[in-house]
């Protein structure tokens, strides 16, 4: 159980996190309600941060469930997205989906990162 867990480590906790992903974003992913932005980091695994605005998702009930569903799926993918600080930012409409859709939706995104990942090793291999 201890493996899905979720703590103070596995997030973005401060402003220079976000900038430094927002800046060097090495990896992008996105879907019609979702934009993840990604970059190595050099600690033992992956950190989230989420930027949920109340501009794309007005109710607070809606960006808890959204952020809820993300933790999860992240928890249950971490394997996926090793040594990655990631920031995932919810498009308009995103509070449309269901949880199981959003939960699809998400799923993906983390395939798509994990595969966009495993493209750049390879031609990083291929160069050498």
């Amino acid at each position: 159980m201890a493996e899905f867990s979720f703590p103070k480590t596995s997030r973005l906790l401060n402003a220079a996190d976000y900038k430094a992903v927002f800046s060097d974003a090495q990896f992008k992913v996105s879907s019609r309600h979702f934009l993840v932005l990604a970059r190595t980091n050099n600690r033992s695994g992956s950190r989230i941060g989420l930027v949920i605005a109340k501009k794309n998702v007005a109710l607070a009930v809606q960006r808890n469930r959204i952020k809820r569903q993300l933790r999860d799926t992240f928890r249950h993918s971490r394997a996926l997205l090793d040594t990655l600080d990631l920031v995932v930012l919810a498009r308009k409409d995103a509070d449309k989906l269901d949880n199981s859709q959003l939960k699809d939706t998400i799923e993906s995104l983390w395939q798509d990162l994990h595969t966009k990942m495993k493209r750049a090793a390879a031609k990083n291999q291929d160069d050498r």
